[in-house]
């Protein structure tokens, strides 16, 4: 389990990713996604997480070399993650968005890109356009974002690679526990993207009474709740007080009780599309 800021897990390839991150979604490209970058690197963030969707690549790309500079790091200790959108979906289409992505981030390779939907009759060949990738070496890691078992296991029947991560909506009241066993029987690591399910649980009364009992915020208490299952997470936040808030997580430990009561709020119940219903 993650002590540290800077602990990593190690994807299956062997690759290490740090187990919490800033994520930039909504972050209009601008100076306050550069702000916001170079804020968590300055804070000991070692993971970036954007979308060619976000339309926020080229100031994220900037805010990433201001803050190596800044802090004397190099490129390798940062970890940068991207995705291809479903319009790019397909063999050669996604290897041209993938070029796009690095121009605009101003990078010579990422360390992680994902398919951003598991649009039907698309996605394999986006796969195998990915195992290219990794396989020429122009990217560290690969794998999907929002697939559910049946997914995965499409994906898996024909992959040369199997994913190394899986990005999903997952929160207290989307605990996604099925999918985290086949993903961890499958050995591809699990992430959570909106993990404080944009803001709802923040008035949650158990979360509020466990917060008060460690003087944390129920944030604080969501996010060790995460790490504590072995789940990567990028909590999204421009503010640096709260970049750096969500980092201060590793001074405490809930107890298996707490976890429970945690894992009890699941009413499965989303704030985003449903992976298995949506048209864009």
């Amino acid at each position: 389990m993650m002590k540290h800021l800077q602990d990593t897990v190690t994807l299956h390839n062997g690759v290490a990713m740090p187990g919490l991150g800033l994520g930039v979604f909504k972050v209009e490209e601008g100076p306050t996604v550069v702000q916001a970058v170079k804020a968590a690197i300055a804070n000991g963030y070692r993971s970036i997480d954007t979308a060619a969707i976000y339309g926020n690549e080229q100031t994220v790309g900037q805010g990433i070399r201001e803050a190596l500079a800044e802090n004397a790091l190099s490129r390798e200790d940062i970890f940068v993650t991207s995705k291809v959108w479903n319009s790019d979906l397909g063999y050669e289409a996604t290897l041209a968005a993938y070029e796009t992505s690095l121009q605009k981030l101003g990078l010579e390779y990422l360390d992680l890109y994902l398919i951003h939907w598991p649009v039907q009759g698309k996605y394999k060949d986006a796969w195998r356009a990915l195992e290219h990738l990794y396989e020429a070496g122009k990217v560290k890691a690969i794998g999907v974002s929002n697939f559910q078992i049946h997914h995965l296991q499409d994906v898996m029947a024909d992959a040369k690679i199997k994913p190394m991560i899986n990005q999903v909506e997952l929160h207290p009241r989307l605990t996604q526990k099925e999918l985290l066993g086949f993903t961890r029987e499958h050995g591809i690591q699990l992430e959570a993207w909106s993990p404080l399910m944009q803001g709802e649980l923040l008035d949650n009364e158990v979360l509020k009474e466990i917060g008060a009992k460690y003087g944390k915020s129920v944030a604080q208490i969501i996010l060790r709740w995460d790490v504590q299952h072995g789940i990567v997470t990028i909590p999204k936040s421009v503010k640096e007080h709260r970049i750096i808030e969500n980092a201060s997580i590793f001074d405490f430990e809930l107890s298996a009780g707490e976890m429970e009561q945690i894992d009890a709020l699941n009413e499965d119940r989303r704030v985003g599309p449903d992976p298995d219903n949506f048209d864009f």
